[in-house]
């Protein structure tokens, strides 16, 4: 009653946050993730260390925060998820239902990586960890330490080449420099691909479901409806833990990590004297960085929309933008001190260089962190921290994708929706539950990495370039700044011209640049050293073609279902739907409120413009 006398700035149909906090902390869960811990760091200390920073910052504010702002702001203004809100501009719908769908390829394949990290969790519950060693599933490659296979040798004067054996039979000393080592495997590889993996020779070979991965996965999937199972009203509960816990533990792994000896030589080599400014005269270092912030952002996934969409009309956008693009890129710096101090600490106990124990990935998480954590004293407690710490961070992401494809089956059946919420919502998670089964074959891994090579790729990046060029010169960018007064309040010109030049250029240019660059850039999935048949890459590129099918054929039934001749058609398609526009009738008004001549008001002259009238 208060909402349709309007009194009320909530939206009682869909729902709103609880409170303030609730939002933040689901945006920064949902925008700081498995990537922060496990790609950012590894990206810094390959592009020139401390210095990969400037190229960093400067996409940020380029690329990363442009959109994150848009959308943020999109989503609050309409009150709808990201198929709904495209009735901002038809013709684009096909944007929204490209997000969604490689939101749906995504949460597939990332709740196999929480599977992953529970199963590494409840296997630290031993005294001694079972990757700490060459144990009953090594074979003949694995060692804890570097095996000299040959060198040379001085012997009766005469400089010699032979193998170790005899080198240490005739009590003999390798000269330096001259040193070969046998190709090992660390016993934390060897029990990722034999014990946890049970990883097959390819994807030609898909095995069996390894039973303990699914029932990982099934738990994961029952963590994730129990969470969900109330929409935001529980998520955004769930989220003062497993957003703000992880950072609990960095800090604990970090002033341990710090502790170590050996550590000072891996904070250096991430961010210290190792730092090699002239990296940043190389084209490679600032496409890393624009796709680690695009990417770390969570952009054009159709999570931001879905999320802002329960906000409160008047909520302030433009400084929780601010708040979770800052804290998403101080929380990937945080996260490097403390993966690298431990790295440093494992390459001086190795007795190795620090580049040659670093990586990214699923080898920096369940091959060398874990490897690394071995070592230390007490090492079951601090695996159990780091796999906890990753799996918070990885549900925190998976509830906002979810959030996304619930928020859209509100969007298109909302009767059905608040009757049935609990069964629908379970629904989704069980379907994607047995999807996502492939993915914990033998060749589960290969899977993963197909999908994550072509859906979490160009697709995202075509939705992005599609979006803002959309908004920004269909729509109107002046036009889509008044709409955000409207929220938050009338801004100067000065205010806009940062903004302005970002989604009227800047951000458009730098992402058809990194759109640009991958396709050229690209080469067939491998995974380590195993290469993928043909046919795979052929279901990759099937993937990718059927998350943007949909662009032009949505676009093409606008058109045929639009009146007048195919002129007439691309234009009225290309407008606002008459429906679009705040959710509440008592904010629709206010659309012109502040430009409005009372002479016109009373003369009933106020134009109408995005389908709604003062």
């Amino acid at each position: 009653k208060d909402a349709q006398a309007g009194n009320s700035d909530e939206n009682l149909e869909r729902g709103n946050w609880s409170n303030k906090a609730d939002y933040l902390l689901s945006m920064v869960g949902y925008a700081v993730g498995l990537g922060n811990v496990w790609r950012f760091p590894y990206l810094t200390y390959q592009n020139g260390g401390g210095a990969f920073l400037i190229p960093y910052t400067l996409m940020l504010a380029l690329a990363g925060l442009p959109l994150f702002f848009m959308e943020c702001s999109l989503g609050q203004f309409a009150s709808l998820g990201p198929i709904s809100v495209w009735r901002i501009l038809p013709l684009f719908q096909g944007v929204g239902i490209t997000m969604v769908i490689i939101s749906t390829f995504v949460a597939i394949y990332y709740n196999v990586i929480i599977a992953y990290a529970l199963y590494y969790l409840f296997a630290s519950f031993q005294k001694v960890l079972p990757w700490s060693d060459c144990f009953s599933w090594a074979d003949e490659f694995c060692s804890k330490t570097r095996l000299v296979s040959d060198c040379n040798a001085t012997l009766d004067g005469e400089i010699i080449h032979a193998n170790y054996s005899f080198i240490t039979n005739n009590n003999l000393t390798c000269m330096n420099g001259t040193i070969n080592y046998k190709p090992v495997q660390f016993p934390s590889e060897q029990y990722w691909n034999k014990v946890t993996l049970q990883r097959s020779s390819g994807l030609d070979e898909t095995g069996n479901i390894v039973w303990y991965l699914a029932l990982c996965l099934l738990l994961s999937w029952m963590i994730v409806g129990a969470a969900l199972f109330k929409g935001i009203k529980s998520s955004g509960k769930v989220v003062y833990f497993t957003a703000l816990f992880p950072y609990v533990i960095l800090l604990i792994l970090l002033v341990r990590g710090a502790t170590l000896e050996g550590a000072r030589d891996g904070i250096e080599y991430y961010i210290g004297t190792q730092s090699n400014i002239t990296k940043l005269m190389e084209a490679e270092v600032w496409k890393d960085a624009a796709t680690q912030i695009f990417y770390s952002l969570s952009v054009a996934w159709g999570g931001l929309v879905a999320l802002s969409s329960y906000n409160k009309f008047h909520n302030n956008c433009y400084s929780d933008a601010i708040i979770v693009c800052v804290t998403n890129c101080v929380t990937s710096i945080f996260a490097g001190f403390a993966i690298f101090s431990i790295l440093g600490h494992m390459a001086f106990v190795s007795e190795r260089p620090v580049s040659e124990v670093v990586d990214s990935g699923f080898d920096l998480a369940f091959v060398a962190y874990p490897e690394a954590l071995s070592k230390l004293p007490v090492s079951p407690l601090w695996s159990f921290l780091f796999f906890f710490m990753l799996l918070l961070l990885g549900l925190d992401s998976q509830f906002a994708s979810i959030e996304t494809l619930t928020t859209t089956i509100h969007d298109i059946y909302p009767e059905a929706m608040k009757k049935l919420r609990v069964p629908i919502t379970l629904g989704v998670c069980i379907l994607l539950f047995f999807l996502g089964l492939i993915c914990v074959t033998q060749a589960g891994i290969y899977w993963v990495n197909l999908i994550d090579h072509f859906c979490a790729g160009w697709g995202i990046l075509i939705a992005a370039v599609l979006e803002i060029i959309g908004i920004v010169y269909i729509y109107g960018g002046n036009r889509f700044i008044e709409d955000i007064e409207m929220m938050i309040g009338k801004k100067s010109r000065l205010f806009w011209l940062w903004w302005r030049a970002c989604w009227f250029f800047i951000t458009p240019v730098l992402l058809v640049a990194i759109l640009v660059w991958s396709l050229v850039t690209f080469s067939t999935p491998t995974y380590g050293s195993v290469s993928y048949p043909t046919w795979g890459t052929v279901v990759g590129w099937c993937m990718i073609i059927f998350c943007v099918i949909w662009i032009p054929i949505i676009a093409i039934v606008k058109i045929a279902k639009a009146e007048g001749n195919l002129c007439q058609r691309i234009v009225s398609c290309c407008r606002p739907a008459a429906n679009w526009g705040p959710y509440l009738e008592c904010h629709r008004g206010e659309r012109y409120s502040h430009v409005v001549d009372p002479k016109k008001e009373k003369e009933h002259e106020i134009p109408t413009v995005s389908g709604f009238v003062y």
